[in-house]
């Protein structure tokens, strides 16, 4: 039982560990540095967290239980993938296509339309009843009386869901796929190196997932309060920032790459990978 415990503790906070990264944080950053909520940034390191949790379990479950070898080539391209994937991030970010979809992709009101809720908290459930006002008619005259609609049960969490929208909410998902994709191997021959048997080997990966998942939470979360400041009082800063948070995404991401390709020789005719 004692080991058991030592096991659910131990990967929960290296899970929590490994969340803060360098090529993690720094893919966080560039994500939630337009973000001026800070329970959105947290949940959008839920997000990223489910999907790193997700290429975990799965692929260092398969290298566990089935003894998978992975090639160097194909391990040093898991890892090219996340130099990839921060160039690109680092390139919507200083080029503004980020901003752009954040800002036709994440719910907002109508140009003719209002669109407000009203909320009721009730044993922790929100109840909220939403009202539809017509800001003016076809003839400039004021628009027409709102509309109630029936009062819809969801909890808080799905509140927050509604109001970020799903672009908002894949994106960190797909970054946490990749990043997951990257260190799977590594973890799992971690994992066989101390716990022998496999199928608490493949437990252990789920506990870390989940260490993985609060840490970012609490990452996000941390890194959003400058951007939310900022963003409220300090407008030019708070731009500056997120330049900044693109440069070092594009940069890092470039670094990643080179490193890959050249140093561990992915783009050569002698690959080595070892897998961390």
């Amino acid at each position: 039982m004692i080991t058991l415990f030592a096991i659910i503790v131990l990967g929960f906070f290296l899970g929590m560990r490994h969340a803060t990264d360098p090529d993690h944080v720094i893919a966080v950053t560039t994500i939630v540095s337009r973000q001026q909520s800070v329970k959105h940034a947290a949940l959008i390191g839920a997000f990223w967290g489910l999907g790193h949790t997700l290429t975990i379990f799965v692929v260092g479950s398969a290298i566990i239980l089935f003894s998978i070898v992975i090639p160097p080539r194909v391990g040093l391209g898991m890892e090219l993938s996340v130099g990839l994937m921060l160039v690109i991030l680092g390139v919507l970010n200083l080029t503004g296509i980020m901003s752009w979809i954040n800002d036709n992709l994440t719910p907002a009101d109508g140009s003719h339309t209002m669109v407000h809720t009203h909320a009721h908290v009730h044993g922790g459930y929100v109840y909220t009843h939403a009202h539809l006002h017509l800001a003016t008619g076809e003839d400039g005259s004021p628009g027409a009386p709102h509309l109630h609609s029936e009062p819809v049960l969801q909890t808080r969490w799905a509140g927050l869901l509604n109001r970020l929208g799903l672009y908002q909410l894949v994106r960190p998902l797909v970054v946490g796929v990749v990043h997951g994709l990257a260190g799977s191997a590594a973890v799992a021959l971690l994992v066989l190196t101390t716990i022998r048997n496999p199928y608490w080997s493949a437990a252990y990966l789920l506990v870390f997932g989940v260490g993985t998942i609060a840490g970012m939470m609490l990452v996000t979360a941390a890194i959003a309060v400058p951007f939310a400041y900022t963003g409220r009082r300090f407008a030019q800063l708070n731009r500056g920032m997120a330049v900044a948070s693109g440069l070092l995404s594009l940069g890092f991401g470039l670094f990643i790459a080179y490193h890959i390709g050249f140093v561990h020789g992915l783009f050569t005719s002698h690959p080595q990978w070892t897998p961390r």
